[in-house]
């Protein structure tokens, strides 16, 4: 067996689960998850109908490249979305993946030098994929943290130029996991002169970037950067969108990256021989998806409305602030974060995920303790009736 299997942490859910076991919650009481980012609200009609639609192309291999019309409408997404006056090439800059946590893990594997003494720079608390992957691809993981002091954002500030020396791969995550904090378009535009400086890839995790509390002030991202720079070959830059949040559409497994024409040709190649494409009547539904802005303008009415009521329930007795995106809530607690979690799941039937479960441990420190990560995905009165349950056993305490 590949020996840096042994390296892998066991996965957060893994461990909440070891966490929950042996509590016994109320049996009145019905479960409510919001431990798991995983879209609840309705997949809309028009996605599930044009899948339906395209059962007939079960009959032939799909290309990895995917079709023409999905490239295109991907492109044109991300052309309008992030004000790329240039525009992206469908047929250089776009390639369909299957999902972004699939495509986050591949991307090491393929940009990685495994062997030199290779560096991948990522956020601390991060999506765990980054960490695995990493790994995988035997580089050797540097934590950036990311606190309230920093506005969640990582302090790349702290980075030393040696970690930069050897860095091959920097993951961002904007808005992120699990903070919803964004980073500003001048920190982005740091971050691609850094890439310029020390030789290293951006792979920008952004399937957050369609849920945002503000309709005028849609998060910025990384080829958005770029281009104001002028940059429009989009040199060592990267980015990953989904359907999953954007759409409800989690089970579509869908999504593209985009950017640099040159790193794409290369995880192209390994993504041939990684036979991974996607399904035909999958990239009929996906460009209907990527088409449509409507449904995702009423998705984010949807995570609003429960912001505003779970905010209002917990004012003054769990420190919580409303992230500038995505659908997490990223409180303190009043005692440490697995204690927390596991007395809410045990006396009111409620799993939220303990912060340290996505965190390492850098110089004695967890970023992510005393911080549980709250996914506002259930439906508004049951975002409402955990909000309430929630407050009951933190005045408990």
């Amino acid at each position: 067996m590949h020996p840096d299997l042994d390296r892998l942490h066991p996965y957060p859910f893994e461990k909440l689960a070891a966490l929950k076991a042996g509590a016994v919650p109320p049996a009145r009481l019905d479960h409510i998850a919001l431990s798991i980012g995983e879209p609840k609200h309705p997949t809309p009609g028009f996605i599930t109908e044009e899948v339906l639609s395209h059962l007939h192309g079960l009959s032939s291999y799909p290309t990895t490249r995917g079709t023409t019309a999905l490239r295109r409408a991907a492109a044109d997404w991300a052309g309008k979305r992030f004000n790329l006056s240039t525009g992206l090439d469908p047929d250089r800059h776009v390639l369909p993946v299957n999902g972004t946590r699939e495509a986050l893990f591949a991307f090491a594997q393929a940009v990685i030098d495994p062997t030199t003494d290779a560096v991948v720079v990522m956020p601390n608390p991060f999506y765990q994929i980054y960490e695995g992957a990493a790994l995988l691809a035997g580089a050797t993981p540097h934590y950036v943290r990311a606190t309230a002091e920093s506005g969640f954002v990582p302090a790349f500030e702290e980075v030393p130029a040696e970690v930069w020396t050897r860095c091959q791969l920097l993951y961002i995550c904007s808005p992120g996991n699990p903070t919803g904090a964004v980073i500003d378009l001048r920190t982005l535009e740091h971050l691609i002169a850094l890439a310029d400086e020390y030789d290293f890839v951006i792979a920008a995790d952004e399937c957050y970037s369609e849920i945002y509390a503000d309709e005028s002030r849609p998060p910025p991202g990384l080829l958005q950067a770029c281009a104001s720079l002028g940059r429009h070959d989009f040199d060592r830059c990267v980015v990953f969108h989904s359907l999953s949040k954007r759409s409800n559409a989690p089970g579509l497994r869908s999504g593209f990256v985009a950017g640099d024409a040159g790193i794409l040709d290369r995880f192209f190649r390994y993504r041939t021989y990684h036979g991974c494409a996607m399904p035909p009547h999958h990239q009929a539904a996906s460009v209907k998806a990527w088409r449509d802005e409507e449904h995702v303008r009423i998705n984010r009415e949807l995570y609003r409305a429960k912001f505003d009521a779970v905010l209002d329930i917990l004012g003054g007795i769990l420190p919580a602030t409303r992230p500038e995106a995505s659908f997490y809530l990223w409180p303190e607690t009043p005692v440490p974060d697995p204690e927390f979690a596991r007395g809410l799941f045990a006396s009111q039937n409620v799993t939220v995920l303990p912060g340290s479960y996505l965190s390492r441990d850098v110089d004695g420190t967890n970023p992510g303790a005393n911080r549980v990560r709250m996914a506002l995905v259930a439906s508004l009165d049951e975002c409402i009736d955990a909000a309430q349950r929630i407050r009951t056993y933190t005045e408990s305490l």
